[in-house]
C-alpha cells in the first residue's frame, strides 16, 4: 500500500441507541465523541439507528407480508393491465 494516502484504520466502538448495545470493531470511521471501553481503553464511538441488535430481520420480529392477497386484491379491483378478452 502506498504511505499517506489510506484513512487510518483503528478500532472503533459502534453503539445501537435503540438496542442498548454496542461493540468493537476496527473501521475507518471517525468521530469526536469517545467511549471508556469494559477493557479500559477510550475508543471513538459511533451512534447508529440500528443494527443487527435491533433490525427486525436478525430480531425475528419481522413481519410477512401477503403478497399474493395483495396481488389478488389490486386485480380485482383495477383488472389485469393489457388482457385480451
Amino acid at each position: 500500500m502506498k504511505p499517506g494516502i489510506h484513512p487510518e484504520y483503528r478500532p472503533v466502538v459502534f453503539r445501537d441507541r435503540a438496542a442498548d448495545y454496542a461493540f468493537l470493531t476496527r473501521s475507518t470511521a471517525t468521530s469526536d465523541k469517545t467511549v471508556e471501553w469494559e477493557d479500559g481503553n477510550t475508543y471513538p464511538v459511533i451512534d447508529v439507528e440500528i443494527s443487527s441488535a435491533s433490525h427486525p430481520f436478525y430480531t425475528g420480529t419481522q413481519r410477512v407480508l401477503d403478497t399474493a392477497g395483495r396481488v389478488e386484491r389490486f386485480e380485482r379491483r383495477y383488472g389485469r393491465a393489457g388482457r385480451k378478452p
